[in-house]
């Protein structure tokens, strides 16, 4: 590979005390920007090294003396208590049983905001039949009904920051717990202001303010009991952004009050994956508007000195949403996202402005990686694992443009990995020379634009919430996965936006998730313009794709409101006593690595089976007037299931399939201004392949791995 692309667009972390490595390895990897990291600091030396400087500020933790001295200003949570069983009519309940203590303290100020519920009628208990008493941290029920379940709704102080919180744990550090403030406070927002105009004047040295990232975390809720540590975990939640000001702010604003229920939500809460009631949706963009207005305040101090103000969009990022009109209003120089997977990539990429966007890859320098697994310790093959993760985000990188990639954690942990140190080298150089590509040319995209529709439309585009590791039972982030690397236009749309003209643009429209489900769509699926604005669409020529339950909602002839479209229907036991079509496979060579669905049957004799298993359709396709419809019952991402979904979007639409190959292993992009055709082998085995071309086919071979470039025009 040339050398010009040994040295730039790398960030990577220092550390004091370990200047030679920090030096040495500067060198290795071509970085021209060094941070610190949570734990770490860096030294004059490394300062002064000839590198810009990114420091990482937490703008809400690291102020445990103002905190404790004014512990109102803590960040808060509704939690529901465990549900007690009523024996006699007197009930008490301890509110923090089940719960890791050291995360919370009761807010003893708030029972205002309580409610006591009898779980099993799903009715509040009036005010007067319960009382709280702070030495025991319990409430106390008066007159309740024997036999009945019951639990308290209370108000809680987050008294750990989460983040910190994982850190100390996983690191077994013993320095202080950081506590975390609420700038919904304007006493807090004058203290923040006063503290980052110090801070700027006592780093002259820093280039970029790295913020990590603005003010409120993604839900993380701990349990006392080792067999269920995380009771509740969710990247887009929005209960960690509850006070009483917000609330009583809220209700000013909008004319009604929202209740600790709203959030509770029968202990199911409001995690991304439902559909969200209006009410927590006005919610979401009132603190939106919060949010964004403080944070562009912050961004023009750092501006004022002279410095450029980065964000990272995981941890505390709820609020900001990238894709909102508000956090352009901010005014941050660029956008930072830690990666696994290729959908990340295009969630970082997907942020519109003029930002840098840059990745921060895995794996992180910590003894052990997000599961629990080792990874910089005995036992730990970081150099296997930042290699798997990089061929997941180097296809989607192929498709859209990156500034910048680095690395975070603790550096001195890469002592006795020599093959991570040399693997993060390669995959420095092949980011530059991909990075290169795409200044010199734009990329071959297919003439096909794939829809997906969701509740959340644009808002959640390219994602599922959070990391694949953490739900890859999803089918819809596992579409996200496969679509990330293949070179098709994608939008995202809610079904607000399902109208006759924003169809027009739209070949192949994709619906995926479980019944009641954000990503399915739920009670959406009840308004009968939907149906029929689709139905029409795809009449007149367009593609609906559906997987798992796609359209599913209860309460009209199908279980699928599409079902006559798909040709398949999902049984609920209803149709126990009816005949079935016998289900036969068509001549296909089609052949997707996914389990069947129980309960999917055809609605006649007209719907084409593509694949089965066990006498049950798991890909199906339907003519329906110059459409189609597409059923499958999973998806789940692979190389080959890929490959196949990519005959499947096509079909009928693209006539020639041109700059891709007959292996489901390599990816392949081609860039026709550079003249340049990229293949990328994401196996660890040496693969042969065949790339069609306008002319013919070229036939070589990949290394494992790695990237090759052919020139052609």
């Amino acid at each position: 590979m040339s050398d010009m692309y040994n040295y730039g667009s790398f960030t990577m972390p220092g550390e004091s005390g370990y200047e030679v490595l920090t030096l040495q390895l500067a060198q290795k990897w071509g970085s021209d920007v060094i941070r610190d990291c949570d734990g770490t600091k860096l030294s004059e030396q490394l300062l002064s090294a000839g590198m810009d400087v990114y420091s990482t500020i937490c703008i809400i933790r690291e102020h445990n003396t103002f905190i404790n001295n004014h512990p109102q200003y803590q960040q808060q949570v509704f939690l529901e208590s465990e549900r007690v069983l009523a024996t006699n009519q007197d009930v008490s309940i301890a509110l923090f049983n089940g719960y890791f203590t050291r995360q919370f303290s009761v807010n003893k100020d708030s029972v205002s905001y309580w409610q006591v519920f009898d779980r099993t009628t799903n009715c509040e208990v009036p005010r007067n039949n319960w009382s709280y008493s702070d030495e025991t941290n319990s409430v106390r029920i008066h007159g309740a009904v024997l036999w009945h379940h019951y639990s308290v709704n209370f108000l809680a102080f987050r008294i750990w920051e989460e983040i910190n919180m994982y850190n100390h744990v996983t690191n077994s550090w013993e320095k202080e717990p950081l506590k975390q403030l609420d700038p919904r406070y304007p006493e807090v927002q004058a203290y923040l202001r006063n503290w980052l105009t110090t801070w700027c004047e006592e780093h002259p040295e820093t280039d970029v303010v790295r913020f990590t990232s603005l003010f409120y975390n993604f839900v993380w809720i701990w349990g006392s009991d080792e067999r269920n540590p995380f009771l509740f975990t969710d990247w887009a939640s929005y209960d960690f952004t509850i006070s009483p000001l917000a609330l009583e702010q809220f209700a000013s604003e909008y004319g009604y009050r929202l209740t600790s229920e709203d959030f509770i939500n029968q202990g199911y809460r409001n995690p991304n994956h439902i559909t969200w009631k209006q009410k927590l949706m006005d919610y979401l963009w009132f603190t939106n508007r919060f949010v964004c207005s403080f944070a562009k305040e912050l961004v023009d101090i750092v501006h004022r000195y002279g410095k450029k103000a980065y964000v990272f969009y995981d941890d505390s990022w709820v609020g900001m949403e990238p894709q909102s009109e508000a956090f352009g209003t901010i005014g941050f120089d660029g956008i930072i996202k830690c990666v696994f997977s290729g959908f990340e990539v295009r969630l970082c990429s997907a942020v519109p402005g003029k930002l840098t966007h840059e990745l921060r890859l895995h794996p992180y320098l910590f003894p052990v990686g997000l599961g629990g697994a080792p990874t910089f310790k005995e036992g730990g093959n970081p150099s296997l694992d930042a290699q798997k993760y990089w061929v997941q985000v180097r296809r989607a990188l192929l498709r859209t443009p990156i500034d910048r990639i680095g690395l975070g954690g603790i550096l001195h942990l890469t002592e006795g990995f020599p093959d991570f140190v040399d693997t993060i080298a390669d995959i420095a150089k092949q980011f530059r020379m991909i990075k290169d590509l795409h200044t010199r040319s734009s990329v071959y995209k297919v003439n096909l634009k794939v829809g997906i529709l969701t509740s959340w439309g644009k808002l959640r585009a390219w994602t599922c919430g959070g990391h694949f590791h953490e739900h890859p039972d999803l089918d819809l982030i596992n579409i996200l996965e496969s679509l990330a690397g293949l070179p098709y236009d994608v939008e995202f749309l809610s079904f607000d936006e399902v109208t006759k003209d924003n169809l027009e643009t739209i070949d192949v429209l994709i619906n995926a998730g479980f019944a009641g489900s954000s990503w399915s769509g739920g009670d959406h699926w009840k308004d009968d313009k939907i149906v029929m604005t689709l139905t029409e669409w795809v009449h007149a020529g367009g593609t609906f794709v559906g997987v798992n339950e796609p359209s599913a909602v209860q309460g009209y002839a199908n279980n699928l409101r599409m079902a006559p479209v798909l040709g398949v229907d999902v049984d609920d036991g209803r149709r126990l006593c009816h005949g079935f079509w016998k289900v036969g496979e068509e001549a296909s060579k089609l052949r997707l690595d996914i389990r069947k669905k129980e309960g999917v049957y055809l609605i006649d004799g007209e719907t084409k089976v593509l694949q089965a298993v066990d006498d049950f359709a798991v890909v199906t396709q339907r003519s329906f007037g110059k459409g189609k419809g597409v059923y499958l019952s999973e998806y789940r991402y692979s190389p080959y299931n890929t490959f196949a979904l990519r005959s499947i979007l096509e079909q009928g639409i693209i006539q020639e399939n041109l700059f891709c190959t007959d292996n489901p292993l390599v990816d392949c992009a081609y860039f026709p201004e550079a003249k340049t055709l990229v293949l990328v082998n994401g196996s660890e085995e040496k693969q042969s392949v065949d790339v069609r071309i306008t002319n013919g086919m070229i036939t070589t071979e990949v290394e494992g791995f790695a990237t090759a470039l052919i020139s052609y025009e």
